[in-house]
């Protein structure tokens, strides 16, 4: 999907020379997929000339928002403050990220106006 977003409609060997260089796919592994992620929605395909072309069916925020969801609920209960007490906790945070953190949320309390 990230290849699909970042470089629109594309072929099965598009994709494959999209991924890392190091760690080269077989093209049916890039083709099944892709056949996969059209299955569930995520992608469609269509044919032009002999070759299909993937193009994301859903944007990369609907995806992210929906994981996070499902994230939060099935390992936080649906508490969102778990989450980042979690991450808080797990990760080593700089000085400089914190205060980072701590300006997103000021500008996010302004804007809700909370």
């Amino acid at each position: 999907m990230k290849i699909l977003w970042q470089n629109g409609p594309s072929t099965v060997q598009q994709v494959q020379e999209a991924l890392e260089p190091g760690r080269p796919l077989a093209y049916t592994s890039v083709q099944t997929m892709l056949n996969v992620l059209e299955r569930k929605g995520k992608s469609k395909r269509t044919k032009k000339d002999r070759a299909h072309i993937y193009s994301a069916r859903v944007t990369r925020e609907s995806m992210v928002g929906r994981t996070l969801d499902d994230l939060i609920e099935r390992f936080f209960g649906g508490s969102e403050e778990s989450l980042v007490m979690s991450l808080l906790e797990s990760r080593n945070l700089s000085k400089e990220k914190l205060a980072e953190l701590e300006e997103l949320v000021r500008s996010k309390r302004e804007r809700s106006g909370s």
